[in-house]
């Protein structure tokens, strides 16, 4: 009986005592990492041990997987390899600050979903952040802040909705911010590096230490943006010696004190010398216009004897007049080869380049063509002027092209108003719109109080766009090679968005691809360096899927290691639901999702691979307007202009090839 009795009581206690897990696939990634990564002695993981016990290893309290991970100073050298850190995928926070890790942060730390806290900071880290880190949704606190980090700063982090700190000072980034607008930001710092332009407005609410260290940022809450324009030529005589400022500061020598003086005496010598001729044959001549002394006693001075001037009959008075005729014609002429040269419709402009000049200017953007300012003139006018940067085409190339983008005239593209050239600066005019672009009302804060974008706001939108692109090949017959969402810009009349950066690639040549941002870029352009009618096409349809799908095609947040949105969308297609493409601002508005899968078919048949498989923009702006008339229950209203009639699509619908349909 006693024996049954210790029976019963063993196995109660192996029943009611705590089972010890064990993290295994955890400790396997960590195993990996410690393996491969140089570290000090007091980080000894032994493998007789639980890992939930390891120095700087954190578990949760059933000890089974890994949540924190702690390793600040401990002499980690060299880079993380791939498939270690990235496969813990329960850690919460991650903490590697102060060591000598080198390379490119991995981008499998994009598979930390559940990470709230990643701390980098005081490494050896380069390359771009990857874009990968913006799908970490639930990061509170980011600190890359003293690596070697380059590259632009990307607008994916706005993603991060829930950030409380982004520290990303003392690195290199290069570029303009992105408009980082999360409500929850309290800590924001990205002094000590390479950024240029103007500060955007949400985050401008942070004090000027943020960006300390920046010598191309400006604006709130650092000094204003000054004008930019460079000044005309100086005269020849007045330019400005290297220096001279600082040499005329220093105290003068007394041989030199003696100098000015004995030359300042002999000068005021000489001009009375001057003086006394002049007055002298002023009165020979009042005594010859007379006829001479009274009586005649004196023999009259033979015509102009006295008055030659290497015997060509001219009078020392009518040659300085002459002289200085000849250097108004020069400086005329100087003028004239750096004068604001208006096209077009912006004769009506009444300012010139001296109004220009004096213009307070602003940093709008920084784009792949060159960079685009806000100037408010002196009267009032306000315009954008784009400095371009990397021009090859000569002055003469450089006017017949201006001329021919002066006399394109249509309501969806924005005109060039006027054009300045010179050996340094080229310079183009536009209108000023303050509604902003496309881009920046897509992507703009997606918080509270913001205002989506609706589904019928996008198609007028694309309608607008698609039409001035269908203008620019049929019209004019000219390339786009620069289609994208900021350069889309809106009027109050979304009917009237406008295109802009036209048809400027012929100005750069091959040296640098036309349509920089790789997201919008047809694949055939990254082989010939030159945009055509089709590559336009791709891009258009990759500008449709940023509006059916909310996501910029640049950002690279889109699920595998280097795929693009047309790619993204392609493989959602066929691996789940289509009702997954699109954005989720608009799954709040109802009966328009048969609209908008045909608008998926026809940008999927835009971004096809092969560019004779791709359809005409004109046959795009018919499919697009069928869809929009068929639905306003009208055939009038969305129609193109006269002098640019669609081809192709019939009278019952888009009908994109079903090899298109994804």
């Amino acid at each position: 009986m006693g024996s049954l009795f210790a029976w019963l009581f063993f196995l109660f206690l192996l029943a009611f005592s705590p089972v010890r897990s064990e993290p295994v696939q955890d400790r396997s990634a960590l195993l990996a990492f410690i393996g491969a990564v140089p570290h000090e002695q007091r980080v000894q993981w032994n493998a007789s041990v639980s890992t939930c016990d390891w120095v700087g290893v954190t578990c949760d309290p059933n000890r089974t997987v890994v949540e924190e991970l702690h390793l600040p100073g401990v002499g980690l050298v060299g880079p993380i390899p791939a498939g270690t850190l990235g496969r813990l995928t329960s850690l919460r926070v991650l903490s590697l600050r102060s060591n000598r890790l080198s390379g490119p942060i991995p981008d499998d730390l994009a598979n930390l979903t559940l990470l709230r806290g990643l701390y980098l900071q005081d490494n050896q880290f380069s390359g771009e952040i990857p874009p990968g880190l913006g799908r970490l949704g639930r990061l509170a606190r980011l600190d890359l802040s003293a690596n070697n980090l380059s590259g632009s700063i990307p607008y994916a982090l706005n993603n991060l909705t829930h950030l409380t700190t982004l520290r990303l000072e003392n690195n290199r980034f290069s570029g303009s911010l992105p408009s980082i607008s999360i409500d929850s930001l309290r800590s924001f710092n990205v002094s000590d590096n390479g950024l240029n332009g103007s500060i955007p407005r949400p985050l401008s609410r942070f004090p000027a230490s943020a960006f300390a260290g920046n010598l191309g940022l400006c604006g709130a809450p650092l000094p204003p943006c000054n004008p930019f324009f460079p000044s005309p030529a100086p005269s020849p005589g007045s330019e400005v010696i290297p220096g001279q400022r600082s040499k005329k500061k220093k105290r003068l020598s007394a041989g030199a004190i003696v100098a000015i003086a004995v030359g300042s005496a002999a000068g005021v010598l000489l001009l009375l010398a001057l003086l006394a001729i002049c007055l002298a044959a002023r009165r020979r001549r009042r005594t010859a216009a007379a006829g001479g002394p009274k009586g005649g006693g004196a023999a009259a001075t033979p015509a102009g004897a006295g008055a030659r001037s290497g015997d060509t009959g001219m009078t020392s008075s009518s040659k300085e007049e002459a002289l200085g005729a000849a250097g108004a014609g020069a400086a005329a002429g100087e003028a004239e080869r750096n004068r604001l040269v208006f096209v077009g419709k912006g004769a009506g402009y009444s300012f010139d380049l001296e109004d220009l000049l004096r213009a307070s200017a602003e940093v709008l953007g920084k784009g792949s063509v060159g960079t685009s300012y806000k100037a408010v003139l002196e009267e009032g006018t306000t315009v954008v002027v784009k400095r371009l940067k990397d021009v090859v085409a000569s002055k003469r190339e450089f006017e017949l092209h201006m001329e021919a983008l002066g006399a394109i005239d249509h309501r969806n593209l924005l005109p060039v108003r006027a054009y300045y050239y010179s050996k340094d600066e080229k310079l183009l005019v536009f209108d000023y719109l303050p509604a902003g672009s496309l881009s920046a009302l897509l992507h703009g804060s997606r918080g509270s109080g913001r205002t989506p974008l609706d589904w019928e706001s996008r198609m007028r939108v694309a309608l607008a766009a698609g039409r001035g692109l269908a203008h620019l090949h049929s019209g004019p017959h000219l390339v786009h090679g620069n289609v994208k969402a900021s350069n889309v810009l809106l009027r109050s009349d979304l009917d009237a968005a406008v295109l802009s950066d036209y048809a400027l690639s012929p100005l750069f040549g091959t040296a640098t691809p036309p349509n920089r941002i790789a997201g919008y870029r047809a694949p055939e352009v990254l082989e010939t360096r030159r945009p055509t009618f089709k590559s336009d096409v791709y891009s258009f349809g990759v500008l449709l899927l940023e509006l059916l799908t909310g996501k910029a095609p640049n950002q690279a947040s889109l699920g595998d290691e280097g795929i693009d949105l047309p790619r993204w969308v392609q493989s959602v297609v066929r691996e789940e639901w289509t009702a997954e493409v699109f954005d989720v601002e608009l799954m709040r508005y109802q009966n328009i999702e048969e609209e908008m899968v045909q608008v998926l078919q026809i940008a999927m048949a835009c971004v096809q691979m092969v560019p004779d498989a791709r359809p005409d923009i004109l046959e795009v702006v018919k499919m697009m307007e069928e869809i929009a008339n068929r639905t306003e229950g009208t055939d009038e209203g969305l129609q193109i202009s006269s002098d640019e009639p669609s081809r192709g699509g019939g009278s019952g619908g888009p009908t994109p090839p079903a090899s298109r349909t994804p």
